[in-house]
């Protein structure tokens, strides 16, 4: 047995005679003695400190039947019992956030009831090979579509229920709309999760996603959270740039003060504004980031998590998570019927993968699925947690989907903090 190509060794922060070891491919941790390390260096570690050793994927029997094995696990049909959709129902909405991703593709372009059947008909088909639905509708902002989201979902509702299946949906939205009375209305139709976005404290948020009048939103995305009282499951996420991340903690104050503890709020977490491409972006918007290694992005990424751990919210982990483009039966479905792979695409006809009438074409080449395979990213411990980087982001900084987006720099500067936090507020939480 030998030590896995996919592994991170750090020092321990309480012993200098300890090491912790943290795999990538299976995300377990271990702390041990230095002279452990060296046995296993050496030929000599106690046969039963191998086996365990083995079960939590730090040893291996050789470099050859790992590769193998992590050149099966990327080749699985990641979510193959299930399908997903992000189905973008409408290019409107009632905000007019200052870095808006939809940039000037925005408008009053809603889904047709013809439409809406299409995306029926075609998740039905899924259906019948026995898979379970979740769909995400997102927008512009869902909600100016209920009516649409109870006539996709009723049909679907039905129809997995008489095959013995499973249907549920969430909703990516601006929070404004979520009242008490919708989410009483869309709960018998499947509603389960939200995502809603607020952008730091008060005064920022107002200033970064105002209601189209000019007016702030802030107020009413809080009442509305309070309101939600776990009907739904709640992700909190929040956009941040270069020069506010810092405001973001007492945002995270005011939802403590508001009875919005970690009992109302499945995930918090932050991320910093992207850019959009130049074909749609916003004229008068020119901030935003295209790549994780930017120094303040690591700086600002580290900070935030600490600040959101430390009040007692969960937030994401670092594991392996495919993108969505790697899963075969995960789309993101435009209002016009238009199939993309991920939903920064959108729009962007070179980049389609289909219709809903006419089915789903090949897009393996068209995305570049395996360029990690020819640069060398098999051979880097990052490789379980990276999968060759984000196509957008590759994409946006290049014009082209050639390559990979190799997150190397930022992982080395964050996972060891990322490991250590966890470890510290799982413990301290009492989650072991």
């Amino acid at each position: 047995m030998q030590l896995s190509n996919y592994i991170k060794i750090y020092p321990s922060d309480e012993d200098p005679d300890y090491r912790l070891l943290f795999s990538t491919r299976r995300m377990s941790s271990i702390l041990i003695p230095v002279a452990v390390l060296k046995s296993i260096e050496d030929g000599s570690l106690d046969p039963s400190d191998s086996e365990t050793l083995h079960g939590l994927g730090f040893l291996v029997p050789g470099p050859e039947e790992e590769k193998k094995e992590i050149l099966g696990l990327f080749s699985k049909d990641h979510g193959s019992r299930e399908f997903h959709a992000i189905v973008v129902l409408n290019l409107d909405c009632n905000l007019a956030c200052r870095y808006c991703y939809e940039g000037t593709m925005k408008g009053k372009r809603y889904m047709s009831r013809e439409t809406a059947d299409d995306l029926i008909n075609f998740i039905e088909k899924y259906l019948a090979e026995g898979k379970n639905i979740s769909i995400d509708f997102y927008g512009g902002e869902p909600l100016l579509s209920s009516h649409t989201i109870k006539y996709i979902s009723a049909k679907l509702k039905a129809s997995a229920g008489e095959k013995g299946l499973q249907f549920s949906f969430g909703l990516i939205t601006n929070g404004t709309l979520l009242t008490k009375e919708r989410i009483n209305d869309l709960l018998p139709y499947g509603l389960k999760r939200a995502k809603i976005t607020i952008d730091g404290k008060k005064e920022n948020h107002d200033i970064s996603r105002p209601f189209t009048s000019g007016s702030g939103s802030f107020d009413i995305i809080i009442r509305n959270l309070k309101d939600a009282g776990g009907k739904v499951t709640i992700q909190l996420g929040g956009n941040y740039l270069r020069d506010n991340y810092r405001d973001f903690p007492p945002l995270l104050d005011h939802l403590i003060e508001n009875n919005l503890a970690n009992d109302k709020l499945s995930i918090v977490k932050f991320d910093a504004v992207t850019k959009a491409t130049s074909r749609y972006a916003l004229p008068d918007f020119r901030d935003g980031s295209d790549s994780v290694n930017e120094p303040w992005i690591i700086e600002s990424s580290l900070y935030l998590r600490e600040e959101i751990l430390k009040r007692g919210y969960a937030t994401s982990r670092m594991i392996p998570s495919p993108c969505s483009i790697e899963a075969k039966d995960d789309f993101v479905v435009y209002f016009d019927g238009t199939l993309y792979k991920c939903p920064a695409f959108i729009g962007l006809k070179e980049l389609e993968v289909g219709d809903l009438k006419t089915g789903v074409k090949e897009y393996r080449g068209l995305y570049k699925l395996d360029d990690w395979r020819k640069e060398g990213c098999l051979e880097c411990e990052y490789l379980p947690l990276c999968y060759g980087g984000c196509k957008f982001m590759k994409f946006l900084r290049d014009g082209s989907l050639d390559g990979v987006d190799c997150k190397k720099p930022y992982l080395d500067a964050t996972l060891e903090t990322h490991v250590k936090q966890d470890l510290k507020y799982r413990l301290n939480h009492g989650d072991n």
